[in-house]
């Protein structure tokens, strides 16, 4: 819609004289410079009224020329028919040659106006069908309507019933609702044709319309092929008076009535499919092709000359209206009427003119006055005098009270989303009942007989999509969302549609935060749920017609049963707040509150489900794959020979691992189902297997908390085979996405870890490992489709051996850090990334201590050879190169504390060392040998650096006096060891106690025997141990003294 907006018109003049109380007020600004409101009072009792025009295809308004008296309408104008630039774009439409109703005509309204649908707006209709409803209580006629809610907002659309049963009566469509109707009126339906006065009046309405344009007052002589078009005309309006209905979607495009109006220049309605990162729809899926051909003939696109944004007291609606609006007068604006001089105005009429002004805001009606065809005269009228004129009084208040409580009364009843709802009133009667052909329609055999049901989908889909693009949407609407979408869903087929399917089950797992649990916002009854009191009333036999008056019957009472509510008198709707009490303008919708984070979950991996289901169902080689039994569980447990060999093996899965990780890089694409990259198919896959990794590592996550290891490792195998599927179908790897991948792998290694240093529970570990919901399976058949999902097979096996348990989580914990380095994701995420380096260092050392653990085991097993075996050194060199990298690994992103233990346990891999290296011979004959002096200091040098890490006890005293007192112990055990098997035959007896003498001072000075600590009591009783070794020691030497000086 690119043509330029304007307005009704433009505000009457300030302090226009106003009569009988009356006045017609200009209005302020507006929320555009082109919209013009006005307000309208009755004496005392406000009617405020305000119009806004949304858009406007209509030319700029000329003044329309008032045509000489005795002009005789019959005669055709030269300008008939034809083309004019004065009528602008909009055609012939302009002057209003058809008031019919389309059947969809509030659909293309919302479709365009979608911000204003389900929120702002209560009503979305054709003018024409407003007004039917406001002159209920003073008409005869029969009023039949099509009604449907989304949120808070109701379309209104005729229902042509003539029309639906010819149509029945050629193609065998809709004769579950013939059947219904003639039970209703107990009487064989057949049509009644238009008259011909009908035709005659239509005829000189439109001369009269095109005179008026022309400016000519005299009629011209039109040529033998104006005649012909004029009667082709006549045909043409005769065929076209009853609105052109679709045919139920099953049927062929080639049974379309007209097949050739889908082609007329019109823009085609396609709905964003953007959410996140899914791209809209290619032009070969948008909404043109789910319909049938011929579709935007009937009604979904916008045919209005203008769209007014109408505020009615406190009703909002948005309307269509194509009635002419002409320049001159007293006023920028005016509308044009045609009257028959012999017929005076009824209060119908007056009503329409009035509901046509207001609407429009236009501040005066033009009235052209003729007999028999004859121009007669004209007579202007401000609409604020309309209620007053000469046998068409009527009282606005009245009017007011009737559109309050007609809205009350459906908004009341017409609770359910998607359904179609039919609000009849046969002509000559005083009641009206409400009947939800949606369920009537489910009693059949075909429910997608209803042709609503389709545009409903997809304007419920819309104005949900439009909801989840807003940047800044709260999220109390996401219950309305939410609501939306499911209702949505229950009206498509799944195999006719499965794009907006898939699309709409994404959207619905997007609603539910998984890093949050959800709180609840909105604690009122949702929008679907029925209000507690009802309209439904006993209804007495009444008198029934067809709509054209040719038959009366007696009701069935049993039909009565079939209505959703009924309002026993046209009358009650000019009571004032009739309805009043329960109105509810704005109903709410509750979402779900999930404080379960698994339960959360499992709902997003239900619509991620039914998602994937919809695309995979629409990839046209699934002949060519294996189909998925449901009654047979997928494997869960992937192996490969190069997995197996322990940490050898792991080293090829890493190197693997990488060169996978840098071919993504390079766009590389592999899909195993056929998918052509950048369709709508590739791109929602895509979105929902990334959707589903998240889920899976969320309850991960929270199986990871409660200590159900298995689990855990279960749920992080899928995200991982998730995020591997991803990878092959992927086509440029986003950093977000890679930086979940390292997230998912750090995740797992925490969880081989927690595994590993939970041995005893084994068993219970290993049994939820490869426990298997159907969803589960389903999701992984899906997955399958694509890739192996063996990327991380390495990374999430679950082993028996400790070792490899270990390894893994390093490996886990490598992989993760491999892929910060790619994108510079390092310096973007640095939180992240020191975590995953204090967990490399974390599962280095406790690899360094199970080696070194295992080396001390050796130790003590060996008891007769006398040299230190070649396992024994290679676990050592295992242990102290995993220390080493610790070490690294703390110090580079300075974390002393930790470095701290690391160098302590390096220093204690040390002493085991020195240990290993003592003789295993006769107790009498062994000496302090070298290497054992060699460790003992290399242990030394690292407590020291230790120590030199922490810098001051204030850093960490549990450690500091943790490393002090293991190197007073390591000072106190060497010169024990030194005193005890003194090395007499390389070193002399003074040396050897000068060495035992300061090693056993140092032990005293790391030997804390003041600080309150439970260590204390060792420290003191260490200390007294020093100190009788050292008297001990200089006691020998002094009496050794003494006896060499004495000679002995």
């Amino acid at each position: 819609m690119g043509d330029p907006k304007e307005a009704g018109a433009e505000g009457p003049p300030a302090g226009a004289a106003a009569r009988g109380g009356l006045s017609l007020l200009s209005q302020g600004e507006s929320e555009e410079p082109s919209a013009q409101g006005s307000a309208l009072f009755l004496g005392g009792n406000e009617v405020k009224s305000r119009a806004v025009v949304k858009y406007s295809s209509a030319p700029l308004r000329t003044a329309f020329a008032r045509l000489e008296e005795k002009t005789d309408l019959k005669l055709p104008p030269a300008n008939w028919l034809r083309e004019s630039a004065k009528l602008g774009p909009a055609g012939t439409t302009i002057l209003g040659n058809s008031k019919k109703s389309k059947p969809f005509s509030s659909f293309g309204m919302a479709y365009d106006f979608i911000d204003s649908v389900g929120n702002d707006v209560d009503v979305v209709s054709d003018s024409e069908n407003i007004k039917k409803l406001l002159k209920i209580p003073y008409s005869k006629s029969h009023v039949s309507m099509a009604v449907h809610r989304i949120g808070r907002t109701l379309l209104l659309d005729e229902l042509d019933i003539q029309e639906l049963f010819m149509r029945s009566s050629q193609t065998g469509d809709w004769t579950w609702l013939k059947e219904f109707y003639q039970r209703l009126i107990d009487q064989k339906w057949q049509r009644k044709k238009k008259s011909k006065e009908h035709w005659y009046q239509k005829a000189i309405l439109s001369k009269f319309l095109y005179y008026s344009i022309n400016g000519d007052g005299a009629a011209q002589p039109v040529s033998s092929t104006a005649e012909q078009q004029e009667s082709s005309s006549s045909d043409q309006t005769n065929d076209s008076e009853g609105a052109s209905w679709p045919a139920p979607f099953e049927m062929p495009s080639s049974v379309s009535e007209d097949p050739s109006a889908s082609s007329q220049g019109s823009e085609p309605l396609e709905p964003s499919y953007i959410v996140g990162h899914v791209a809209s729809a290619p032009k070969e899926q948008n909404l043109t092709t789910l319909f049938n051909d011929g579709e935007h003939s009937q009604g979904l696109k916008n045919d209005f000359v203008r769209n007014i944004l109408w505020t009615f007291e406190d009703i909002h609606m948005l309307v269509g209206s194509n009635m002419p609006i002409f320049g001159g007068g007293r006023y920028p604006a005016v509308s044009l009427r045609l009257r028959d001089n012999n017929k005076p105005i009824n209060v119908l009429t007056g009503i329409d003119y009035w509901l046509d002004n207001l609407i429009c805001n236009v501040p005066e009606l033009v009235m052209c006055f003729h007999v028999n065809g004859i121009v007669q005269k004209y007579e202007m009228i401000k609409t604020e005098e309309i209620p007053n004129l000469e046998n068409s009084n009527f009282s606005t208040k009245v009017i007011k009270d009737i559109a309050q409580n007609i809205l009350s009364f459906l908004k009341s009843n017409c609770t359910k989303e998607g359904h179609t709802y039919w609000l009849f009133k046969a002509s000559g009667s005083d009641i009206v009942k409400l009947y939800d052909l949606t369920t009537l329609c489910e009693e059949t055999e075909d429910k997608y007989q209803n042709p609503f049901t389709m545009p409903v989908a997809i304007l419920l889909y819309k104005v949900a999509c439009n909801m989840m693009m807003k940047k800044n949407q709260n999220k109390k609407h996401y219950g309305t969302i939410r609501t939306l979408l499911l209702n949505c869903l229950k009206l498509l087929d799944k195999s006719r549609h499965p794009q907006i399917i898939a699309s709409a089950n994404y959207m619905l797992s997007e609603l539910f935060q998984l890093d949050e649990p959800k709180k609840e916002e909105n604690s009122e009854s949702p929008l679907n749920e029925n209000s507690d009191e009802s309209y439904s009333e006993e209804e007495e036999e009444m008198p029934d017609s067809d709509e054209n008056g040719s038959y009366s019957t007696s009701s069935d009472p049993s039909d009565d049963s079939k209505a959703v509510a009924i309002i026993k008198s046209v009358g009650e709707l000019s009571v004032p707040e009739k309805y009043k009490s329960i109105h509810q303008i704005r109903p709410s919708c509750a979402f779900p509150v999930c404080h379960d984070t698994e339960e959360r979950c499992r709902l997003v991996l239900s619509y991620v489900l039914e998602g994937l289901k919809s695309v995979d169902s629409s990839i046209k080689k699934e002949s060519d794959l294996p189909a998925a039994d449901p009654s047979t569980p997928i494997p869960l447990k992937y192996e490969d020979e190069s997995t197996r060999g322990g940490p050898e093996g792991l080293e090829k899965q890493m190197a693997l691992f990488l060169d996978k990780m840098g071919s993504l890089q390079k766009g590389n694409y592999s899909s195993l189902s056929g998918m052509i990259p950048g369709s709508w198919q590739h791109k929602m896959k895509l979105q929902l297997i990334l959707k589903s990794s998240k889920a899976y590592y969320v309850l991960s996550d929270a199986a990871m908390s409660l200590q159900k290891y298995g689990r855990a490792l279960r749920y992080i195998k899928l995200a991982l085979q998730s995020h591997d599927t991803y990878c092959c179908l992927c086509t440029n790897m986003l950093s977000e996405v890679l930086l979940f991948l390292s997230q998912y792998l750090t995740l797992c290694g925490d969880i081989q870890l927690m595994l590993a240093q939970n041995a005893n529970n084994r068993a219970a570990h290993l049994e939820e490992f490869h426990y298997q919901t159907k969803e589960d399976q389903e999701i992984l058949h899906s997955l399958h489709r694509e890739s192996s999902c063996q990327g991380f097979a390495w990374a999430t096996d679950l082993s028996t051996d400790l070792e490899s348990q270990l390894s893994v989580s390093c490996k886990c914990y490598e992989a993760a850090n491999e892929i910060l380095q790619f994108s510079d994701l390092k310096s973007q995420n640095p939180e992240h990334y020191v975590q995953v380096l204090k967990r490399m260092g974390n599962i280095r050392n406790e690899i360094g201590v199970f080696y070194m653990n295992q080396a001390a085991a050796l130790q003590s097993e060996r008891v007769v050879s006398k040299s230190v075996s070649a396992a024994e050194q290679q676990l050592w060199k295992k242990s102290f190169s995993c220390f080493e990298k610790g070490i690294h690994n703390f110090e580079s992103i300075e974390d002393a504390t930790n470095a701290a233990l690391l160098l302590c346990n390096t220093g204690r891999l040390m002493r085991i060392c020195a240990q290993a290296h003592c003789g295993a011979g006769d107790e009498f004959k062994r000496e302090f040998s070298p290497e054992e002096g060699l460790y003992y200091n290399k242990a030394i040098d690292y407590y020291l650096k230790a120590l030199r890490s922490l810098g001051t006890r204030d850093i960490h005293p549990a450690v500091w006096d943790s490393v002090n007192w293991e190197l007073s112990t390591t000072y106190f055990t060497m010169a024990t060891l030194q005193q005890d098997y003194a090395p007499l035959s390389r070193k002399a007896q003074e040396q050897i106690e000068k060495e035992v003498s300061e090693a056993m001072m140092k032990s005293l000075k790391y030997c804390d025997v003041d600080s309150m600590s439970a260590r204390q009591p060792l420290c003191q009783y260490r200390a007294a141990t020093i100190h009788h070794r050292l008297a001990s020691m200089y006691h020998s030497c002094l009496r050794n003294q003494v006896l060499s000086v004495q000679g002995w």
